[in-house]
């Protein structure tokens, strides 16, 4: 499989998309160790899931656009659709 060139605004928007996530995961984190409320905690759970979910979708988005751009056939184009596909299917 090729290595992904992402533009460098693309690679920024994700490094800074999946710091943010890292960030939440650290404030969850420090909720458990504060013993904060559930609900409170399984909220922020979510906002984590989501920025990793919304990560995952452009960095989808950016695969698919370099590969198939880069691919050379209809044949070329059918592989990277499955294999994008594949992909997605395995994000919760």
């Amino acid at each position: 499989m090729a290595q992904l060139n992402l533009a460098e605004r693309d690679k920024r928007d994700l490094v800074n998309r999946l710091s943010r996530a890292e960030g939440q995961m650290r404030g969850v984190q420090r909720m458990l160790e504060d013993g904060r409320d559930c609900e409170a905690i399984l909220q922020q759970m979510t906002a984590v899931r989501s920025a990793l979910h919304t990560a995952s979708l452009a960095l989808a988005r950016a695969y698919a656009t370099q590969c198939l751009v880069d691919a050379d056939d209809a044949v070329a184009t059918t592989q990277v659709i499955d294999s994008l596909m594949g992909a997605l299917g395995k994000l919760p």
